[in-house]
């Protein structure tokens, strides 16, 4: 029992130096810092990107979203990688304006192919432009992403993330707890990250990238979370990603919550992918570079499954210590409720802080508050059955709101 007491004393302390690190980092958001200053001025040539899977219901408007973009229409084009479609997603994106190429591949069905067959083209071609953003079909971008792309560009960023909001918040819980996580991150990790000259990470739609950062080897991911993956590689290689607060894109949700299990689990599973093909990586990164930014991308790594079978097996010590000291039913109850009420309470606090700080509107959203917590529960049960069974296999959520930018604002 000695022994147990001081392992769990150990993972307590553990536990404890995670979460007020990311609590020191979560409070830089706070600190707003002067704009960067600018390189070179340019108005650079952009390819946006939008590989589409069977999105037919959704894939115009976004097109109609780019086309109204506030800044030279002659210095970009809009691409669909009409992906494996069986529907007419490639006829709808070519009336609405759109350069589509079609690929054809059962084997290999994920974005993140799609994406390499499609850049290595262009580079085989040399494509006369200067950076590309990725979109999901059913986004819909706020008329200054390019704008504000183009200026991050001119201030010597390489690779950015734009703001990820989300078009169908108030559908129901599922929706409004998407979105209350991506609020959160945005502000607690992007932005206070990007603030104390830390790296931000892609985050699977709304994002830009300098052309020639790719050239060399194209667009090379593996994994189920591409964006996570080509963050890390980014970090592992020295090179600090940016954030653009003021590039927005707006992001549909699923509303069923089988679907929202099934991608969810996708993505739990392709940061497991990531953790044993790069947590090496970065620890010999943080080794080599000796830079706080390598060592915050580490952390990220094991502060997901690893972080959480840490804290399930300090559950079942505290568990088996009270167990051991003789107590009652009723007082493991209420020891255990201890822990219970601010892990449920927590989040909703947070979110309200959140949407203050942002000026989103809580009236709408006080249910998706109120259930916030379920949420975030359905996903540690996502991580606790990843432990055990995951399935690789890529599924398709399905984009049914067929919502436009003049609805979102």
């Amino acid at each position: 029992m000695e022994y147990l007491y001081l392992l769990q004393q150990a993972l307590v302390w553990l536990v404890t130096a995670f979460w007020l690190y990311q609590l020191v980092v979560s409070i830089c958001s706070l600190v707003k810092l002067k704009d960067k200053p600018i390189i070179e001025e340019k108005q650079h040539r952009f390819m946006a990107i939008i590989p589409a899977h069977n999105e037919a219901t959704v894939v115009k408007n976004l097109i109609e979203s780019l086309e109204k973009q506030n800044y030279p229409r002659e210095l970009y084009d809009i691409y669909v990688i009409a992906d494996n479609c069986t529907d007419n997603t490639a006829k709808i994106a070519k009336e609405a304006g759109a350069l589509v190429y079609e690929r054809f591949d059962e084997a290999k069905k994920t974005k993140g192919y799609a994406l390499q067959w499609f850049l290595n083209k262009k580079i085989e071609e040399d494509a006369p432009y200067d950076a590309f953003c990725v979109f999901d079909a059913d986004n819909i971008v706020d008329t200054n992403f390019l704008k504000a792309m183009n200026k991050k560009l001119c201030q010597g960023e390489n690779v950015v993330q734009g703001y990820r909001d989300i078009k169908n918040p108030t559908d129901n819980w599922i929706t409004a707890g998407y979105a209350i996580f991506y609020w959160t991150m945005n502000r607690f990790y992007h932005l206070a990250r990007y603030n104390l000259g830390l790296s931000p990470l892609l985050n699977g739609t709304g994002f830009m990238v300098r052309f020639d950062i790719i050239k060399p080897t194209g667009w090379n991911t593996k994994t189920l979370t591409e964006d996570i993956e080509f963050s890390l590689k980014n970090i592992i290689e020295g090179r600090k990603l940016g954030w653009a607060t003021d590039a927005i894109v707006y992001d549909e949700q699923p509303t069923d919550f089988k679907q929202s299990w099934s991608q969810r689990t996708r993505w739990t599973v392709g940061h497991i992918q990531c953790m044993k093909e790069y947590t090496g990586l970065l620890a010999l990164a943080v080794k080599e570079r000796k830079t706080l930014m390598n060592f915050d991308g580490l952390l990220y790594i094991l502060g997901s499954i690893p972080m959480f079978i840490v804290t399930l097996v300090l559950l079942f010590l505290n568990i088996i210590m009270y167990v051991a000291k003789g107590m009652t039913m009723d007082e493991l109850v209420l020891n255990s409720l201890r822990y219970l009420i601010p892990t449920f309470v927590l989040p909703i606090l947070t979110a309200l802080l959140i949407m203050i700080l942002d000026k989103k509107p809580i009236r709408p959203m006080i249910k998706g508050l109120l259930f916030y917590p379920l949420f975030l529960g359905t996903w540690l049960l996502i991580n606790f059955k990843c432990l055990f069974v995951r399935n690789t296999k890529w599924e398709k959520i399905d984009h049914v709101r067929d919502i436009k930018m003049n609805e979102v604002n």
